[in-house]
């Protein structure tokens, strides 16, 4: 069970009592609206969070190697939407918990998140294998002497 469920619904009606004995009627106005005005700041980010992640393909990310160096425990969903600015492809059943995205950039890097009640538990950076030809033809710079 979230606490959190619980708990901002009581602070709410607290803080409305308390303005309504400190000011009457005219303070549960002015509560009243700043209550409105914190929710529409919020509903305002979370849509343009979205406007932005509807304009990149599902599960694409500029670089996982900088993803993964950006993300921290506890982090939740939205903001990771944000940094990434495109929705992860899920690879978790739909209402399964913990959900379970991937987030690819364009050299086939991906980061794995694991949300559980929509934070951030765990994430793997995972890397494609280099190729043999690939590490062949790459100057060994280790045994150059400096000119």
């Amino acid at each position: 069970m979230n606490l959190r469920n619980i708990l901002v619904p009581i602070g709410l009606i607290v803080l409305m009592i308390a303005a309504y004995q400190s000011a009457s009627w005219p303070g549960v106005a002015a509560v009243a609206g700043g209550i409105i005005m914190w929710g529409l700041l919020h509903f305002t980010r979370l849509m343009s969070i979205m406007k932005k992640a509807s304009n990149r393909p599902i599960g694409y990310v500029g670089s996982a190697v900088m993803l993964n160096v950006k993300l921290r425990p506890k982090v939740a969903l939205v903001h990771v939407i944000a940094m990434t600015r495109s929705l992860g492809q899920r690879l978790s059943e739909e209402g399964q918990s913990p959900e379970i995205y991937r987030w690819t950039d364009g050299t086939h890097s991906s980061v794995t998140c694991e949300f559980v009640n929509g934070r951030l538990m765990k994430w793997e950076l995972q890397r494609p294998q280099q190729t043999d030809d690939a590490a062949l033809s790459a100057p060994d710079t280790s045994t150059q002497t400096p000119t």
